[in-house]
C-alpha cells in the first residue's frame, strides 16, 4: 500500500472515531503497521492540513488523536451554531430518533447495538435540536445516561403524547425497530412538508 492510501485510511478512521479519537497504537493495530509508520502518516497529514487550505486539523489530547476544525475558522462555526436549524434530519439522526422514541428510556450503547454503528453525532444533533433529552442514568456499571424524547419532539411531529406514535407490529424484535422507523418517518414526511 502507498503512503497516500495509508493517509486516507487514517483520516477516515479518525473521522469515524469522532470525539473519542484513537491512539497511535490503536491506529497501528487497525491499519496493521508499526507505530513508527503511524507517526510518519500523522506528520504527513498534519503537514497537509497546515499547508493546504483545509478546514480540519489533527489535535492530540493526551494519547488520543482527533480530527477537529481549525480554531481560526471559529467565527464561522459560531454562526452555524447560532443560525436557525435546518428542518431536515439526516437518515442516521432519523433512525436514532425512532429508536429512542420506541425504546425510551435508552442508553447510547443500546442505540448503537440496535443500529450497529456509532451514534454519538446523531444523539448530539437530536439533543441540539431539543428533540431528545437526558432522562436519568441507568443503574449498573458506569451509570450510563438514558435518553428519551422531549416535548419539542411531540410538537415537531404534531403529536399530543408519545402514545400517538404509530404502533409497532406485534412480535417485532429490537432488530426490526430500524425498519419500522423508516415506515414511521415515511408516514410523517407529509406533516413535515406541510410545516415548511
Amino acid at each position: 500500500m502507498e503512503i497516500t492510501e495509508f493517509k486516507a485510511i487514517t483520516e477516515g478512521l479518525l473521522f469515524a472515531a469522532g470525539d473519542e479519537g484513537l491512539t497511535k497504537k490503536q491506529l497501528a493495530r487497525l491499519i496493521e503497521v508499526d507505530v513508527k509508520t503511524i507517526d510518519h502518516i500523522i506528520n504527513e497529514l498534519r503537514y497537509d492540513y497546515e499547508h493546504i487550505e483545509r478546514g480540519i486539523t489533527i489535535m492530540q489530547s493526551k494519547d488520543y488523536l482527533h480530527l477537529t476544525t481549525k480554531p481560526e475558522h471559529s467565527s464561522y462555526y459560531k454562526r452555524l451554531v447560532e443560525s436557525p436549524q435546518s428542518t431536515r434530519l439526516s437518515q442516521a439522526a432519523l433512525e436514532t430518533l425512532a429508536i429512542i422514541a420506541y425504546q425510551q428510556p435508552i442508553t447510547r450503547t443500546e442505540i448503537e447495538e440496535i443500529r450497529g454503528v456509532k451514534s454519538d453525532r446523531s444523539v448530539q444533533t437530536l439533543i441540539s435540536r431539543s428533540l431528545i433529552e437526558e432522562v436519568g442514568k441507568r443503574d449498573g456499571v458506569g451509570r450510563p445516561m438514558m435518553f428519551g424524547t422531549s416535548m419539542d419532539f411531540l410538537t415537531y411531529f404534531g403529536l399530543k403524547s408519545i402514545e400517538e406514535l404509530p404502533p409497532l407490529p406485534e412480535g417485532v424484535e429490537e432488530s426490526d425497530v430500524e425498519q419500522e422507523a423508516d415506515l414511521f418517518f415515511d408516514k410523517l414526511k407529509d406533516k413535515l412538508e406541510e410545516n415548511n
